[in-house]
């Protein structure tokens, strides 16, 4: 066995003993109480991929190599960025009238040689809520005050290039929830409602990201493992809830390498990755991407099992000028009886 395939088998085994215990843990205790992984968690807006290429290729991203983004699903990633400097804006139409948007910016202090450091920013817009009180009225209620709920997440996240296959990355972010503020007890008066007492539903907690990514020699083949959301338990009043801790084994690769036909102008990249969350059932998710000439890119993606969520598709356009790069993303996800959900960024890099 050549060094790196030992190497690439150390590394697989080391995994495989962090997530198939859990794995194996998780359906026994569901066989047993017959019962499915479901509404265990909060802040759920950690969970939702808001860029169109992750989304594109069904959040297949965990050995994917890049920039800024990269913190998102596996920070080891952005340790393979080549450029000084990266930075991604991006915004999702998602489901419920709900948007995401984000931002992250990556960088390499000292020219990279101690690794590569980033920013993060997701905040949320839920909307407006109508609350309402029971009355003695007509109609039976009477309107209180608008909610707004929002959620927001800052991160700082750093990766290294340990040797030039194997690296590390963590992602620490403060996630916090505001859902508002909420009237306790109050009184109606002339069909209005007037607040007595009131509550500032508003939390945040400590988070933490972790990654590893090892390029295993055979070609551009790359095996990754990564661990989001760890935190400790969160509290709303009397009720408490964890984050949506997610572990993820992947696999990426450029299958054009073993088609010696296929010309360096074209890539193909497949990447696959298996995914234990706390709070839903074990999934497989599968992404392809064409790209011709480093320029246009289209994407296919699939999640299995889901609910509602089906196929996901979307298109990169990027472009050189001198040593600045421009890129261009859209995904379009399709959501059963829910609405579509759009997603589209742009990045810089230089």
């Amino acid at each position: 066995m050549t060094p790196s395939l030992r190497h690439t088998a150390v590394l697989v085994a080391l995994a495989l003993s962090l997530v198939l215990p859990d794995l194996t843990t998780t359906s026994y205790a569901q066989l047993n109480e017959n019962r499915e992984k479901r509404a265990q968690t909060g802040f759920k807006f950690l969970s939702v991929s808001t860029h169109p290429r992750a989304a594109a290729l069904g959040d297949a991203m965990t050995a994917m190599e890049g920039g800024a983004w990269m913190m998102f699903y596996n920070p080891a990633g952005m340790a393979h960025q080549g450029d000084r400097l990266s930075v991604v804006l991006g915004t999702t139409q998602w489901i419920a009238g709900i948007d995401y948007s984000v931002a992250a910016l990556s960088f390499q202090p000292f020219g990279g040689r101690f690794g590569i450091l980033g920013f993060t920013v997701r905040s949320v817009d839920y909307g407006s809520i109508q609350g309402a009180v029971r009355a003695d009225n007509e109609q039976g209620f009477v309107d209180t005050p608008k909610l707004d709920p929002t959620a927001l997440s800052v991160g700082v996240g750093y990766a290294r290039a340990l040797t030039d296959r194997f690296s590390i990355g963590a992602h620490v972010k403060y996630a916090s929830q505001d859902l508002g503020s909420t009237a306790l007890s109050g009184s109606v008066s002339d069909g209005v409602f007037t607040a007595e007492s009131t509550s500032d539903d508003n939390v945040g907690v400590l988070a933490f990201d972790f990654g590893m990514l090892y390029k295993t020699g055979f070609r551009s083949l790359n095996f990754a493992v990564s661990a989001r959301n760890f935190s400790e338990e969160i509290e709303y009043v009397s009720e408490s809830f964890q984050l949506p801790l997610t572990l993820k084994i992947g696999v990426s690769m450029d299958v054009a390498d073993l088609l010696p036909s296929v010309s360096e102008s074209h890539q193909i990249l497949l990447a696959v990755e298996a995914e234990n969350p706390r709070d839903f059932s074990e999934n497989v998710k599968t992404g392809l991407e064409y790209t011709f000439l480093n320029t246009l890119s289209l994407r296919a993606g699939y999640i299995v099992p889901t609910d509602e969520q089906g196929i996901s598709l979307g298109a990169g356009l990027g472009q050189d000028l001198g040593g600045l790069r421009l890129q261009a993303d859209y995904a379009y996800t399709d959501f059963g009886v829910f609405s579509d959900v759009h997603r589209i960024s742009f990045q810089f890099s230089f």
